[in-house]
């Protein structure tokens, strides 16, 4: 976590990580009921992980389309 927040500028982080890092934890609260917080925090990460990959593909292919355009 010191790493990630050391390695991308706080405009960055607020902007493109705070919203997937905050979906990601109501999805956890929501529905992650697994009895541990071990696994309910690593199905926490895997999911931030896997929303941001979604978001960075999609805005990869958005910023495509609008320069094929």
């Amino acid at each position: 976590m010191y790493s990630l927040i050391q390695s991308i500028p706080i405009r960055q982080l607020l902007l493109e990580q705070l919203p997937v890092a905050s979906a990601s934890l109501l999805i956890a609260e929501l529905f992650y009921k697994l009895g541990s917080f071990m696994l309910e925090c690593v199905a926490f990460l895997a999911t931030w992980y896997v929303l941001d990959a979604g978001v960075n593909l999609a805005s990869g292919l958005w910023r495509k389309s609008r320069s094929d355009g």
